[in-house]
């Protein structure tokens, strides 16, 4: 019978808080999988039973039909390099979400979408932070106007939190890239970390400069929400290690994560560095038209520890899936879900701006 929840990456950092959170509403029903047996052994105990372990690793064929056959749904919380996995469950009709950040990799699993509705099987993407509840604020902005032309996305992550190895991972690799937004219906190529852009922070931290990254929200929002210019931008709690970010990248400093003795230490540096608060800030500055008038509107969201509140994110969406029908397909998170679904489960975990 497939009842079950597969979270794939259950006893990761971000993994074990979608298994809390499904374990507490379905015990027994829910699977923490990864490669160690012992490791998903060790975190069910925590959890008195209420959430499984199951070995599983998703690069290997091996006995996979025989894993999945009491699945109903998947929470992949790791990084992967092919679509073969999420084919898979595809194929078997079994719904799937991903809580990745990587744009070039959700483009791949855009294009199974007809896979997805031929097989009866729904999957969720953008699902977390940013993306996730970043693409939800420019949803909830859309809603001000009656057409919107300009969404900027703020996001601002506290140093002293807690980052998981992926997440650093991540950040670093991109910390160097060259990549397309769309400004004005048109593909716009610029580089991380340049081009910084004031806004107003909430919770009295004032104007902040933040820089461009590479989050794939403002590569979703133009195709999702009719957005004709999106930009992502990043900022730290400390304004000073911000800035030092930005001056280190202008002298050509990061070109040295070329070297992958150089990029392995400065991931770990950056793993035990812990300098400033667990806050995270996700921020949208719209601009629309409204009864033929040009207006601005802000919206914003912040709470703390952002693995935790991704893995709830996952989680809320998660319960949702396993629960109720949705349209079969590829999806991101603001196709299928109303900010007020998603923001106002979170409830006291977070700070609401609207």
């Amino acid at each position: 019978m497939r009842d079950k929840i597969l979270v794939v990456g259950g006893y990761g950092a971000v993994g074990q808080v979608i298994c809390d959170e499904l374990g507490n509403k379905f015990p027994g029903k829910v699977v923490a999988a990864g490669r160690s047996y012992q490791k998903a052994k060790q975190f069910s105990l925590k959890t008195n039973g209420k959430v499984l372990p199951r070995a599983f690793d998703v690069s290997s064929e091996k006995d996979l039909d025989e894993n999945l056959e009491d699945i109903s749904l998947v929470v992949m919380s790791l990084d992967q390099k092919n679509t073969k996995f999420i084919e898979t469950c595809i194929k078997t009709g079994i719904h799937y979400i991903d809580i990745t950040a990587s744009y070039s990799f959700l483009k791949l699993i855009e294009k199974l979408d007809d896979k997805a509705k031929n097989s009866e099987s729904t999957v969720v993407l953008s699902v977390g932070i940013a993306p996730g509840l970043t693409n939800l604020l420019v949803k909830h902005s859309k809603s001000q106007f009656d057409s919107i032309d300009i969404a900027d996305i703020f996001i601002m992550l506290g140093l002293g939190d807690k980052h998981g190895k992926a997440a650093v991972e991540w950040t670093i690799d991109n910390i160097n890239t060259e990549f397309n937004i769309i400004e004005n219906g048109s593909l716009k190529k610029v580089k991380s970390f340049e081009d910084g852009k004031k806004t107003e922070f909430p919770a009295n931290l004032g104007k902040r400069t933040a820089f461009r990254f590479d989050f794939n929200d403002q590569h979703v929002v133009p195709k999702t929400l009719g957005v004709k210019s999106s930009s992502t931008r990043l900022c730290f709690d400390s304004t000073f290690f911000t800035h030092t970010f930005a001056g280190l990248k202008k002298i050509g400093f990061f070109n040295l994560l070329k070297i992958n003795l150089f990029r392995k230490g400065f991931i770990k540096i950056f793993e035990n560095f812990h300098w400033g608060s667990d806050i995270f800030i996700a921020k949208v500055d719209a601009i629309g038209t409204k009864n033929k008038k040009v207006k601005k509107y802000e919206c914003s969201l912040s709470g703390r520890k952002e693995g935790i509140t991704t893995g709830k994110v996952a989680a809320i969406v998660a319960e949702y899936l396993y629960q109720k029908d949705f349209p079969y397909g590829v999806y991101h998170i603001e196709q299928l879900f109303e900010p007020d679904e998603i923001i106002g489960s979170l409830g006291k975990d977070l700070k609401v701006y609207f």
